[in-house]
């Protein structure tokens, strides 16, 4: 079972990462990529306003119906098409839904997959 990770950490701790980053490109190291199964907050609110109630519920519809298009998903979850766009937009910015481009017809169709069927919450003491 593939998992994301949801960390939550202090804000002084993200600082010192991004420290530590521009420090090492600006000398020209090379920087390792940070895996694509962690997404980081600075707090556990910043967590549930990324993590919204639709924003779930979008990621179990894909997961487990399957939609052939975005807009067969806003049908699925009953939504208005312009907002579950706006969502998965989100979602495949933070690494979490992928759009694949596919053909249908004459033309080419975005269908979206989710990359995770778990997540995990790690928070930082």
């Amino acid at each position: 079972m593939k998992t994301v990770t949801f960390s939550i950490g202090p804000l002084a701790q993200l600082a010192d990462d991004f420290s530590r980053t521009f420090g090492a490109v600006r000398t020209g190291r090379r920087i390792a990529p940070k895996p694509r199964d962690e997404v980081g907050f600075t707090s556990i609110e910043a967590a549930r306003n990324f993590l919204t109630r639709e924003r779930l519920a979008l990621m179990r519809t894909i997961r487990t119906r399957h939609p052939g298009s975005l807009y067969e998903l806003a049908k699925m979850v009953k939504r208005d098409f312009k907002n579950v766009q706006e969502d998965v937009r989100i979602l495949e910015r933070h690494g979490l839904v992928r759009i694949a481009k596919e053909p249908r017809g004459k033309r080419r169709v975005k269908v979206p997959h989710v990359l995770f069927e778990e997540i995990a919450l790690r928070i930082a003491i």
